[in-house]
């Protein structure tokens, strides 16, 4: 990695420790929209097990736990996956809930073909360059069970923030502290390639609004 993304990698991962430390359950209980789509999505392929990128306090993690999935709970920030702990013991699902601190531009520590499913909210548009988010998709792909699904939300390129604030390249901006790998339509499309493109379907979320995609593929069988 050049020294400038190792650099902004560091940085924002000091940002969200911060913001975590700051701000316990920054994003409340109640779980995202797009979780609440992906859990009826992996119930109806049959899935168990759920493996969560980028989980953060775990508003989600949680949810799928509530929902009967075992699940795996991965972020790179300690201080966020501390408060899933915490929340897991208080709701009563402790037991369907394991937590790892991982870096997604590391390999994902699971076997090949190990995970039924996997979930992840806004991570891919984080400060990652196109080519960690595709080695980042190799490997979701890598441990994924044939017909497993991957759903996962991204900013695109019609958000109002794409281009404002610090440029990074590689369509990376910086605002308020946040660092946002903004998607172009081309960058999904080739993710998906040698996968089964489900869905890709835009919709808002917060005040701003955030606009989105929430992005559906399998494992072909």
């Amino acid at each position: 990695m050049p020294e400038s993304e190792h650099e902004l990698a560091e940085v924002q991962r000091a940002h969200w420790q911060q913001i975590y430390g700051e701000h316990p359950c920054i994003y409340g209980e109640e779980p995202s929209e797009p979780a609440v789509h992906a859990a009826a999505v992996f119930r109806g392929a049959g899935a168990r097990e759920v493996l969560e990128l980028g989980a953060g306090h775990g508003r989600d993690a949680l949810y799928f736990a509530r929902e009967g999935f075992a699940v795996l709970a991965t972020d790179f920030s300690p201080v966020g996956l501390e408060q899933l702990r915490e929340a897991a013991v208080a709701q009563g699902v402790a037991g369907r809930v394991t937590t790892a601190v991982h870096d997604v531009r590391e390999s994902l520590p699971l076997a090949d073909t190990s995970v039924d499913a996997v979930f992840a909210h806004m991570l891919l548009c984080m400060a990652l360059s196109t080519k960690e988010i595709h080695a980042l998709v190799a490997e979701v792909r890598r441990v994924l069970r044939p017909g497993g699904s991957f759903v996962y939300t991204v900013r695109h390129t019609g958000d109002a923030h794409y281009q404002a604030g610090t440029g990074h390249g590689d369509d990376i901006w910086e605002h308020g502290g946040f660092a946002v790998h903004f998607f172009p339509r081309d960058l999904a499309d080739s993710l998906a390639k040698d996968w089964t493109l489900n869905e890709v379907d835009a919709f808002e979320e917060g005040n701003l609004p955030r606009r989105m995609w929430r992005i559906t593929q399998t494992v072909p069988q």
